[in-house]
Order: C-alpha cells, then sequence, then structure tokens
C-alpha cells in the first residue's frame, strides 16, 4: 500500500468484534485498508472481465480454431 493521504471515517462494527481484536491487538485501519483493497481489486476485475467478455470469447473462440502463432515455434 502507498504512504498516501489518510482519512478520519466513522463506522459501525459489530461490538464483540471491536472487543474481540483489541484482545488480539489487531490493528483495525490496517486491516480494514488490507481488506478493502483486495475487495477493490475483486469488483475491478469483475467490471473489466464483464466489460471484455465479448473481445475475450471472440479471442478464445479465435485461438481454439486457429492456434497460437507461436504453436509451431514451441519446444516443449
Amino acid at each position: 500500500m502507498s504512504k498516501s493521504l489518510k482519512r478520519a471515517v466513522n463506522l459501525r462494527i459489530d461490538e464483540s468484534l471491536i472487543d474481540q481484536a483489541k484482545a488480539l491487538n489487531v490493528n483495525l485501519s490496517q486491516t480494514l485498508e488490507a481488506s478493502l483493497v483486495e475487495v477493490l481489486r475483486q469488483k475491478q476485475r469483475e467490471s473489466w472481465l464483464a466489460e471484455n467478455k465479448d473481445a475475450v470469447k471472440a479471442y478464445n473462440s479465435r485461438i481454439e480454431k486457429q492456434g497460437l502463432f507461436s504453436d509451431g515455434l514451441r519446444q516443449f
């Protein structure tokens, strides 16, 4: 994660989860940031795949029919 500016936010989180996290010395800000990065990455991936599904389908179809350019060059 980059060293970008931080902004204070208000969150409502189940009290027992907060108590458990504190008891285990879990850094809530760091944990939320790391989890949010993963959620955003997954959502962006899903969005990209949805936006490009026709192109991916066409590419896969072409490769299935014609193969790869390097098929005759590979030695493995």
